[in-house]
């Protein structure tokens, strides 16, 4: 059988090098990039995304916008790493955990959307929740998450491991207009009837998340004054897939995942 020909679109980034990185010595697939002095080139563009088998986008979010549209060969595959589709209803969500079922539509799918960082987190934590009916689709979620600086791209490494390293801020929030564009993607496949808030920051390491929801447990689920149920449910879902802790205190709760990157 012929190995598919995969095309990473964007393979210079944050996020293209670590794919490369990642699949590089496959012997199930073939990589194909462009060389530098073709990346920014329409037509070469054009020409590699419809000649591929499956195409990677690694782009900032208009440009994958732009890149779809040059699409013209109906056989090709894409998954899209920027936050352009994530909310779309003609493509597939990649978050194989979120539902029973949901690793086969990725696998079966024309077009896939890689979870954001952040919602990756919110949403493993949420879902369950809400599924479980341990709270409403209503309840008023908060959620803060702090990413390592490699989240924010090249400008955040260099700003940590380049010449001004030692200037770097150790936490940094952002975000405090509240309009973070992850917020509409964690709604939509969280399951919640409206915008959560959400306060992100950067720490002083390279990568992964600490991210936290708090529970106030006289607006969850009557009845419920310990966390096992919580726990229980998140746990069934997530299975193997993340470290969760869920701790409580007093008519307060903390859910903390980990592990996500």
């Amino acid at each position: 059988m012929i190995p598919p020909l995969v095309f990473i679109d964007g393979d210079q980034g944050t996020t293209g090098l670590q794919i490369h990185e990642r699949l590089r010595d496959r012997s199930d697939l073939k990589l194909f990039t462009l060389p530098a002095a073709e990346r920014k080139d329409p037509k070469r563009r054009a020409e590699a995304i419809n000649a591929c088998d499956i195409a990677i986008l690694c782009l900032p979010d208009d440009a994958a916008r732009e890149a779809m549209d040059t699409i013209a060969n109906p056989a090709v595959r894409v998954i899209d790493a920027s936050s352009a589709h994530r909310t779309q209803p003609d493509w597939t969500y990649g978050f194989p955990e979120m539902a029973a079922g949901q690793a086969e539509r990725i696998a079966n799918a024309r077009r896939v959307t890689n979870p954001g960082c952040y919602p990756t987190g919110a949403i493993g934590l949420l879902r369950p929740l809400l599924q479980a009916g341990l709270i409403p689709d209503s309840y008023p979620v908060s959620i803060h998450a702090v990413s390592g600086y490699s989240g924010r791209g090249r400008a955040g490494v260099e700003e940590h491991e380049g010449r001004g390293a030692v200037n770097a801020p150790s936490y940094q929030v952002y975000g405090l207009e509240l309009a973070h564009k992850h917020t509409p993607e964690i709604q939509r496949h969280a399951g919640l009837a409206q915008r959560p808030i959400f306060v992100p920051a950067y720490g002083s390491f390279r990568q992964g998340i600490v991210l936290t929801v708090p529970l106030e447990l006289r607006l969850a689920a009557a009845g419920i004054v310990r966390l096992k149920a919580p726990r229980s449910a998140s746990a069934e879902r997530h299975e193997r897939h993340a470290l969760e802790r869920i701790s409580q205190h007093g008519t307060r709760a903390r859910a903390a995942i980990c592990g996500f990157r």
